[in-house]
């Protein structure tokens, strides 16, 4: 079976209810009328396993467009393995699942499709070439999933010792309104802070120049450290695992 018909066989009516409320797609949530076929990722990745050598360009477009949030992970996950294998060595193949993967930024429309395959196809891709993609997508994504992909590409810089984008992408969202951008700045924070505490903490410390990432001047915010104008939930993600003592100084804006 292809790819596509493989993951229609898997479908579980028992997980769907669950997989819809935990991926918010109620009417006004983040993934308002998103469908699910009820498959559970491990069993997603294993049939990805089976079949990603045998999908071509035509099958991945066919899944990439699919109604159904664990189709389009099927093809997200399969074009990681394209573009990590052997056969991929040659850069024109790399180039494809690049220019596939940001053709089809539309359908990449939620954390789960964003974080699993971002990093091992952008960040990867990017690591010895210019990276001002990322920085224009967490500039001026349009849509919080784009500008999401913006952050968390960077995980592959971090992995290799380069914290430099993640600090200058999270100074461009500081102040962005949206929860799972904060959740997601944090945790590559952290990400960081655990390759080098001590320039974590001189990020968090210094004022950045610059107005607030909503686009309005903020007179107000220009004198305080970064851990004092950022939202709650990202200074928690980025400190997480601070000592506890430092940790609670800069919850209390003491540190």
């Amino acid at each position: 079976m292809t790819l596509y018909e493989s993951m229609l066989a898997a479908a579980d009516p028992t997980q769907v209810e669950g997989l819809s409320r935990f991926f918010k797609t109620g009417p006004g949530q983040y993934g308002e009328g998103d469908k699910f076929l009820g498959i559970k990722v491990p069993i997603t990745r294993s049939i990805v396993k089976a079949c990603w050598r045998e999908t071509d360009w035509t099958e991945l477009e066919r899944c990439i467009g699919s109604e159904y949030h664990e189709v389009r992970l099927a093809a997200l996950l399969s074009l990681v393995e394209v573009f990590s294998k052997p056969k991929a060595a040659a850069n024109d193949i790399k180039q494809r699942c690049i220019d596939f993967y940001l053709a089809h930024t539309e359908q990449i429309n939620n954390w789960d499709l964003v974080d699993l395959s971002c990093y091992p196809l952008l960040g990867q891709w990017l690591l010895d070439k210019d990276r001002t993609l990322l920085y224009d997508l967490a500039r001026s994504g349009r849509t919080i999933w784009e500008q999401r992909i913006g952050i968390v590409s960077t995980m592959t810089f971090i992995r290799h010792g380069q914290l430099e984008d993640t600090f200058a992408i999270a100074d461009i969202l500081l102040h962005h309104p949206h929860d799972l951008i904060h959740k997601a700045v944090g945790w590559l924070l952290r990400e960081a802070g655990k390759r080098d505490q001590a320039a974590l903490e001189r990020w968090l410390q210094e004022t950045p120049d610059q107005v607030g990432g909503d686009g309005m001047p903020a007179p107000d915010r220009a004198s305080l450290p970064r851990y004092r104008q950022m939202p709650r939930t990202m200074l928690r993600y980025a400190i997480e695992r601070f000592p506890e003592e430092l940790r609670q100084s800069y919850l209390n804006g003491t540190a």
